[in-house]
């Protein structure tokens, strides 16, 4: 499988067998599914399903995407409930970029996700849960 075959989110699979029926318009069944197809969605430009999946009370009206950020990797570190059964869940995840200067940029969160109807959606950057030591 080629580079550009792959999926950016770091799963190993191919993009279209991974996050790109997302990306399409299937839910994602999991908090962690859908966080993996956002970081895609920051990687590949989509701002409109950036939009989509983000819950109504914290998404911002427009999303202006840095069209000079090379998204390179997602590291999902945790994950605390946000499975099909669950109604809200949390992921901690780095995203790591580099901008067009060459600098580093690591983004870590622990994500809050929500279920409504059926499909996830991203609430914000909140501390979340601890289930381990750090």
């Amino acid at each position: 499988m080629s580079v550009v075959d792959q999926c950016p989110c770091g799963s190993r699979r191919e993009y279209a067998q991974c996050c790109e029926p997302f990306h399409l318009g299937n839910p994602a069944p999991t908090a962690e599914l859908l966080m993996r197809s956002r970081y895609s969605a920051f990687a590949r430009g989509l701002a409109p399903y950036l939009l989509r999946t983000w819950h109504p009370s914290t998404r911002p009206r427009r999303l202006d995407l840095d069209a000079g950020m090379t998204w390179r990797a997602l590291q999902i570190v945790d994950t605390v409930n946000g499975g099909p059964g669950d109604d809200t869940g949390v992921v901690e995840f780095r995203a790591i970029a580099r901008s067009a200067d060459g600098e580093r940029h690591v983004q870590h969160e622990r994500s809050t996700f929500t279920r409504i109807d059926g499909c996830w959606l991203y609430v914000d950057a909140g501390t979340g849960p601890l289930v381990r030591d750090r």
